[in-house]
């Protein structure tokens, strides 16, 4: 029943010459027939091929930079069932210098993806599964109805969003920033593929990060060296299209020159990734590491940056910690990883700095948070748990005993099947 209504026509808005009114008059989204045909095209050119990680990227390629301001007084006042305030009428006005249909699809194609976006980043952020827009409405015999969309993907139905793949990832990308600006510090475990990516997700974390010496010994390169670059590139790219917010340890970029990395990051589709100072023979130079940090978030600034400052895992001089983290601050990064942090009192210092990343430790997340922690990664921990527990597994089957429990296959057919779909899917 619910697809038969929703291949009913969208409910008619009056024409309009100004404002919102003239808005919601000639763009797609309230269109239907030859009209819908025409502007669905115009829309899906402007979108055609644009790889952008944030709103405000989104913007500038749409020809509306600076415009964000506008667009969120507008967005309220969107739906023709909502009341039109003077602020948004005027709102639209300052952005529609022709009011033609080029102009309104632009306008709406942002005001939408403004709207979804921020909808679908809280779903992603809280684990609430409901869509961005939970109801759509259709002209029925009668009258208007209201069509539960609970059951359908994002993006469903003859007025399926053409921008679905652009506002899943920057969804994503405000979904992974904003869980590092909660009370308290969220817990990152890291995968080494497919498999243990939607394993993790399913048992109820939120988003999922890689772990550079799994991808590497999985495929019998060793950690550190640069050496599994295209392993690490496959894998983020797989594990980008899952419907949670993946974050990819990059090492320190694979030898790339900084425009290179930042061609690599805005392409990979994750939302976020880690760049480490930490080279096989010592510490980068910390000028230049910072120049590839500014490099990657001007090429994808949407993507949150995790800059690993390696002092302590190398056993260097740590006064040096500090200032490595404030070079990479203002160069871009968006948060600081300091892998081997335990003290007490630097980790209170440094996070008043940015949000800080360490790896699990004695402590629990809730004395974590107390230092002002906000994220805590398992690095490698799951993948040497799991060889652990795979050589066990096989010792027991040997020697006759119990081996440990282990998934169900059912189970693990279940999890890639359901992890395999899409945000839109």
């Amino acid at each position: 029943m619910t697809e038969e209504l929703l291949s009913l026509p969208v409910p008619s808005v009056p024409h309009g010459d100004r404002g919102v009114a003239w808005l919601r008059a000639h763009v797609v989204r309230f269109s239907n027939g030859a009209e819908h045909a025409r502007r669905r095209a115009l829309t899906t050119k402007l979108i055609e091929n644009v790889q952008v990680t944030s709103l405000d990227e989104l913007a500038a390629v749409l020809g509306l930079p600076g415009s964000l301001d506008d667009i969120a007084t507008i967005a309220p006042c969107y739906q023709p069932h909502e009341p039109v305030t003077a602020e948004a009428d005027a709102a639209v006005e300052r952005l529609a210098r022709n009011h033609d249909e080029d102009t309104a699809a632009r306008i709406g194609l942002l005001v939408q993806a403004w709207a979804a976006t921020r909808a679908f980043a809280e779903h992603l952020r809280t684990g609430n599964p409901g869509p961005p827009v939970p109801v759509t409405r259709r002209a029925a015999q009668g009258g208007v109805v209201e069509v539960g969309l609970d059951a359908h993907p994002f993006g469903h139905g003859p007025h399926a969003c053409p921008g679905r793949d652009v506002a899943t990832r920057i969804a994503k990308n405000l979904a992974f920033r904003a869980l590092h600006h909660q009370d308290e510090p969220f817990v990152l475990p890291n995968a080494w593929d497919h498999a243990s990516a939607v394993a993790l997700h399913a048992s109820g974390f939120r988003a999922v990060g890689t772990t550079s010496l799994g991808v590497a010994a999985a495929h019998g390169i060793e950690d550190g060296a640069g050496l599994a670059g295209d392993e690490t590139v496959r894998l983020a790219r797989m594990l980008a299209n899952l419907p949670f917010p993946v974050t990819a340890d990059l090492e320190s970029g694979f030898g790339g020159a900084p425009d290179e990395v930042a061609e690599l990051v805005a392409g990979l589709g994750v939302a976020g990734v880690n760049l480490e100072d930490g080279r096989p023979h010592g510490l980068a130079d910390p000028h230049r590491q910072a120049e590839l940090i500014r490099a990657v978030k001007e090429r994808a600034p949407g993507v949150f940056l995790n800059a690993r400052i390696d002092t302590h895992w190398l056993g260097i001089a740590t006064e040096e910690t500090e200032d490595r983290a404030r070079r990479y601050v203002d160069a871009g990064a968006d948060g600081i990883f300091v892998a081997g942090l335990t003290e007490p009192r630097d980790v209170e210092r440094l996070a008043t700095l940015a949000p800080l990343n360490v790896l699990a430790q004695a402590r629990t997340p809730k004395q974590l948070g107390d230092l002002g922690v906000k994220r805590i990664s398992t690095g490698s921990l799951l993948f040497r748990a799991a060889l652990r527990h795979t050589v066990a597994t096989a010792e027991a089957v040997r020697d006759g005993r119990t081996p440990p429990d282990a998934f169900g296959y059912a189970e693990v057919q279940d999890l890639v099947s359901r992890g395999t779909r899409s945000c839109a899917g």
